[in-house]
């Protein structure tokens, strides 16, 4: 459809942008323009927040407002075609000229990609493009939405649908955000493999499968020197699945392990991780209650000074965010965590949550890792202990339509290996935000 064609039906949608769904007003004026074929979403996001203790102490305190807005168009030519495309423009105003590239990104492009035989239940299926992904609950590929930025991928996926499976290769390289110009892939980092869902395999459950290969090339090699050929190369191994679905009384599980082997340098890499959670929802004196509690475990390197032996469990890129507390501490390494959630339905739309959560370290020698998988701090002898700390969070939010308000924040109360190896602040989070999309 010419574009001549479609403009005048948008402005006409803007200029009603008084009326109560300006959103749904542009999009079925484009709809009614192209035949259903051409649809626009957009976002404004805001968020202030308020991040003390960072890193126990090591990192200054921040204040600042992170905005993010999105523009996205989805042409559907053809029942068998998709191109989606979706520009993003980061900023952080109350940051500073220094504001790094984890939370400013000046308009560039978050999502270009095709997809063939998409809507087709039965039969393949073809995606390639730059595309934010989420496989499983994204504890080892997934696109935090909570992010700034939020990560996105260079793709190839080949799928193959049946009644009750879906077979995918996937092949997925990061993107490198570089302010001032084109955002690129960064090829020498990679994740490779196959994800395999069977939804409804037996009694209401779905099975997940997956194995993937991780492969990196390290400018200095992951010994920080000059060594022997094989020192600058990662190539990781996970071998792994998901289990979720009813159980007696209410209640559903959820399950995930994973187990690594391979090579990180000159070492010998084996480390495995290990999730579940039993959740259940009630209605207390007419509110909707939702409960969960968890258990989450990553491995550790036991001698950190045996150079041909590695344990430390690979994370990948998991979306971390909210998977051990809303303060982004920790990340899936070198960790025992139990966390609860508790979430109320106050009123329509309105949900207040509270979050607590246990960490101790797996191995004492080992490091303890941020939410990047980035050691923070070590003990290399293991007399600190094995104690982290605990973190409460307590947050509430809204969701309409097309808006999305909140506010929370989060405490770590820090334990004896912080107070121990950190100049032993205690991380705290306080933010505000609202959301508009369509």
């Amino acid at each position: 459809m010419p574009v001549r064609t479609v403009l005048p039906f948008l402005f006409a949608a803007l200029a009603g942008a008084q009326s109560r769904d300006p959103g749904d007003r542009i999009n079925a004026a484009i709809g009614r323009a192209t035949h259903e074929k051409l649809k626009l979403n957009f976002e404004f996001r805001s968020r202030y927040e308020y991040r003390g203790g960072q890193q126990f102490g090591r990192v200054p305190d921040l204040a600042t407002d992170l905005v993010r807005t999105r523009l996205g168009i989805t042409y559907t030519p053809l029942p068998w075609l998709k191109v989606s495309g979706l520009v993003q423009d980061g900023r952080a105003p109350g940051y500073g000229p220094a504001a790094p590239n984890s939370v400013r990104d000046p308009l560039d492009v978050q999502e270009a990609f095709v997809e063939l035989f998409g809507n087709h239940k039965t039969g393949w299926a073809i995606t390639l493009g730059r595309q934010m992904l989420n496989y499983g609950e994204g504890r080892l590929i997934g696109s935090p939405q909570w992010a700034p930025l939020a990560r996105t991928w260079d793709t190839v996926r080949i799928g193959y649908r049946l009644k009750n499976a879906q077979l995918e290769f996937i092949l997925l390289s990061p993107i490198k955000v570089t302010i001032g110009t084109f955002n690129n892939p960064v090829f020498g980092d990679r994740v490779w493999g196959m994800y395999n869902v069977f939804p409804n395999l037996f009694r209401k459950s779905t099975v997940e499968t997956y194995v993937l290969r991780h492969d990196q090339n390290r400018i200095g090699g992951f010994t920080g020197g000059n060594r022997p050929s094989g020192t600058d190369r990662l190539g990781v191994n996970t071998f792994g699945g998901r289990w979720l679905g009813p159980l007696i009384g209410g209640w559903r599980y959820s399950l995930e392990g994973a187990l690594q082997n391979g090579r990180i340098g000159p070492a010998g890499h084996r480390g495995g991780a290990w999730h579940s959670a039993l959740l259940r929802n009630w209605r207390i004196y007419g509110k909707a209650v939702d409960f969960s509690a968890e258990y989450n475990y990553s491995s550790g390197t036991a001698n950190p000074l045996d150079t041909s032996r590695v344990s430390t469990f690979d994370q990948l890129y998991g979306a971390n965010h909210d998977k051990f507390g809303h303060v982004d501490v920790l990340g899936w390494r070198n960790l025992h965590n139990l966390r609860s959630l508790t979430t109320v339905g106050v009123a329509k739309g309105v949900a207040l949550n509270f979050m607590f959560d246990e960490f101790w370290l797996v191995s004492k020698r080992d490091a303890l890792y941020n939410l990047q998988g980035r050691p923070i701090v070590q003990s290399i002898d293991g007399t600190a202990g094995r104690h982290v700390g605990r973190e409460a969070d307590l947050f509430l939010t809204y969701r309409g339509k097309h808006w999305q308000l909140g506010a929370g924040g989060g405490y770590f109360f820090k334990g004896q290996y912080v107070r121990t190896m950190t100049p032993g602040a205690s991380p705290v989070l306080l933010y505000l935000f609202h959301t508009y999309s369509f």
